[in-house]
């Protein structure tokens, strides 16, 4: 039976063997490559690996032929199987370009008759050290050369074999001359010491150096077919269109190109065009979706179709621009727009210029009306081009702001660079890696994606940014491990697995569940917590494994007095919501009526979202939440009400919302905006606590400071709240205990220190308690 599974894997391996092989002819490389370099780390035959390697390598060099590695492959394959055809030929072609440069060490200073006796000694010398050094590395070369002899010996490439032969006969002529060369030269170093000195050995010398010279040229004409094989080199449209993704960026990149060359064809045809099209462009962005390559791209484009004379990109951005004093900022500005002149003028974060409350000290707006004017004026004016780039939110405000600025950028000139799916962004790492010589497994890929998705939590995603450094941090991981065992194989240097992308998990010393448990109180909250939790693991579960879902509503209203734990439960709710894989960062940001509503118009808005974008990925907890809503004439908190629920639904999962107060005031919210209660389903009462739970809080929150209630403490605290009514549940509680510690620190710090003061020091005592309660 064993050996029927064995020749049945086997003969699987040759099925799929068969099909990279056809891959691989039909269209020059195997896009699942990391699969080939999966079967081959569990391959044990040398042969099959032999193959393997071969089909790997031919795969990579089909992608790029300077890629290294593949070259490696090609070697390593040979060396496992040395009869492997395929290998031998492709490693003898790539080998072919190496030997270009054997003789460059064959380099002379001048010799001249005419030089005093100390010049001549010091030529002597160095043609002494050349030809030394030279024949020290030449039997290693040699060996090198007759490998590739023989190796090509066998092939039924003839040609090849014909052009080792000759390199090798050349080298041997080489060997030979550069040691008659070095003869000569130390009988003219010694002739130069003697007493007599004669023409003989200079002319001698001379003549083995020209031999030597012409050697060389015979070794270089070898390889002039190669040279003239002259690549084509990429233009900037066509670097833009083999980049990954982009894909709207590229149409709109094409368009603008064709236009151009369209204008500068009618310009050649003698056409009159009055209204030039704007070179100024606004690129709106998050991080790393490629701005500034984009920008140095489209000055590229520009100088290839004659619109600007230099492709050079001067960037810049506020630091640079704006001064510090009257008159600097001006004087910076026209600096560097001198600058860019023929080219173009990028600056970054351009938002930055202009700030929020800017204050008469600021002179962005400065920077700004300068940088217009220069634009405009009869001296700069259409002699370079401005590049705005910036965050989409913030550029959008910054250019209604400036209506002058805005005028110069055509709505045709706007691009606007979304962020990369995790698909593109996956096949950015695939790059990174190959750049570094690595190969990523599928399950690698999978971890990655997993990465990603932890990281795209709110606009300051880094997108190819943050994958490369994913990559990166990767490679590192994998050579500083000091369990990795390294062998001389080479797929422990070339393979990046699952492994090496895994992140260290941080250590919990309490989960949320015995965070939960541990409350005082609060019975039938924990079963309806607990309850919600166990829906929204099963809906993940179901999801996993590709079963219909139940919508998760996880918006929620707290709803109870103060001091009922509502902000310490939604603290544990972003915890359990965090550990069931729903939130990403499962934070908690507790905020109300002041963080959110503004002083003027339009700005509460702003406010709000930016309250929001600290919470993405996390809970925002809005105490006294009904707050915002107000009947007075002015008030801005409707635009919370408006703006909340917009980010709500834009932002879906990432955000998880929690509106807390008294329950009839957070009726009249909720129905003050049809689309608010829409968006909250779950409703969670916080009860008063009763009095013996309050004394438990008491004795809890004492203990946690090493301090015990003593049994007359705990009869006068039950007593009292027996017979009168307390506001503040939770807080009152822990308020009482710290007026009674303070009580009993003024009480103990009169008496002298003594031995027993250490253990009294520990016990809140019955008068600490009426102390305490006075006060309170």
């Amino acid at each position: 039976m064993r050996l029927n599974q064995q020749g049945n894997q086997l003969s699987r391996s040759n099925q799929q063997m068969k099909q990279w092989e056809k891959e691989l002819n039909e269209t020059g490389v195997i896009i699942n490559e990391s699969q080939l370099i999966t079967a081959l780390s569990h391959e044990s035959n040398p042969i099959t690996q032999s193959k393997l390697l071969t089909l790997a390598a031919l795969s990579r060099l089909g992608r790029n032929k300077e890629d290294s590695l593949g070259a490696i492959w090609l070697e390593k394959a040979v060396n496992l199987h040395p009869e492997n055809q395929k290998a031998k030929e492709y490693m003898a072609q790539t080998n072919w370009k190496k030997m270009q440069n054997l003789l460059s060490s064959l380099f002379f200073p001048p010799l001249r008759e005419t030089d005093n006796r100390t010049a001549k000694k010091k030529t002597a010398e160095q043609f002494i050290e050349i030809c030394q050094s030279f024949l020290a590395e030449a039997e290693i070369m040699q060996q090198d050369l007759q490998a590739m002899v023989d190796l090509t010996s066998t092939m039924v490439n003839n040609e090849l074999f014909q052009r080792y032969q000759k390199l090798d006969d050349l080298l041997t002529s080489a060997i030979a001359e550069t040691s008659s060369l070095l003869k000569a030269a130390e009988e003219y170093d010694q002739s130069i010491t003697g007493v007599f000195h004669t023409s003989t050995y200079y002319e001698e010398l001379k003549i083995h150096m020209a031999n030597v010279e012409e050697i060389k040229l015979m070794w270089q004409q070898q390889f002039l077919e190669v040279d003239l094989v002259i690549p084509s080199t990429e233009n900037a449209l066509e670097h833009l269109n083999n980049m990954i993704g982009m894909d709207l960026v590229k149409k709109r990149v094409n368009d603008f190109y064709r236009f151009l060359k369209y204008q500068k064809h009618r310009k050649e045809l003698g056409f009159q065009i009055k209204d030039e099209l704007s070179l100024h462009m606004i690129l709106t962005g998050n991080p790393g979706t490629g701005k500034t390559t984009l920008a140095r791209l489209m000055a590229k484009i520009y100088h290839e179709l004659g619109v600007l004379p230099r492709e050079e990109v001067i960037e810049t951005d506020r630091s640079q621009l704006v001064g510090s004093f009257v008159g600097q900022t001006e004087e910076n500005v026209r600096a560097i727009v001198e600058r860019s002149i023929g080219g173009v003028l990028f600056i970054d974060e351009a938002y930055s210029l202009k700030r929020e409350g800017q204050t008469g000290n600021d002179y962005g707006q400065t920077a700004i009306d300068t940088l217009v004017s220069l634009m405009t004026g009869s001296e700069y004016g259409g002699k370079f081009a401005v590049f705005l780039a910036g965050y989409p939110e913030e550029m959008r405000s910054f250019l209604d702001a400036n209506p002058g600025l805005r005028s110069r950028f055509p709505q045709s000139n706007f691009i606007h660079l979304p962020n990369y799916s995790n698909e593109e962004l996956i096949q950015i790492a695939e790059k990174v890696a190959q750049e570094n010589d690595y190969i990523l497994t599928e399950e690698s890929k999978i971890e990655i994606n997993h990465r990603l998705d932890q990281e795209r939590v709110d606009e300051t995603f880094g997108n190819a940014r943050t994958v490369r450094n994913i990559v990166l941090d990767a490679i590192f991981k994998k050579g500083a491990d000091d369990h990795l065992k390294l062998k001389d194989e080479i797929l422990d240097y070339m393979l990046l697995n699952k492994e090496d992308f895994l992140t260290e998990k941080e250590n919990i010393a309490e989960s949320a569940q015995d965070k939960l448990n541990r409350l005082i109180g609060l019975e039938s909250l924990k079963v309806e917590i607990r309850t919600l939790i166990s829906f929204v693991k099963m809906q993940q579960f179901r999801r996993k494994k590709g079963l219909p879902t139940v919508p998760i509503q996880l918006h929620s209203v707290f709803t109870g007095n103060p001091g009922t734990g509502k902000t310490t439960v939604a603290k544990i709710y972003s915890e359990f919501l965090k550990e069931c894989g729903i939130l990403k960062r499962g934070h908690l940001i507790v905020a109300s009526r002041a963080d959110f509503v503004a002083g003027y118009v339009g700005q509460t808005a702003a406010k709000t979202k930016k309250k929001i974008r600290e919470a993405l990925g996390g809970v925002l907890f809005i105490d006294e939440a009904y707050s915002l809503l107000s009947h007075s004439a002015g008030d801005f908190g409707k635009e919370v009400i408006d703006t909340l629920v917009d980010e709500m639904t834009k932002q879906n999962e990432n955000l998880v919302v929690v509106l807390a107060g008294y329950p009839n005031e957070m009726d009249q919210l909720l129905d003050s905006n049809p689309g608010l209660r829409s968006r909250f389903k779950k409703f969670f009462l916080f009860p008063d606590y009763s009095p013996e739970e309050l004394l438990d809080i008491m004795s809890t929150y004492a203990e946690s400071f090493q301090y015990q209630l003593t049994v007359d403490a705990m009869d006068l605290l039950n007593k009292t709240m027996e017979a009168e009514v307390f506001k503040g549940n939770g807080r009152f509680a822990t308020n009482l205990v710290d007026e009674m510690i303070q009580a009993q620190a003024f009480r103990l710090m009169d008496i002298e220190e003594d031995e027993s003061l250490f253990e009294k020091s520990m016990f809140l005592e019955e008068e600490d308690v009426k102390i305490a309660l006075t006060k309170m």
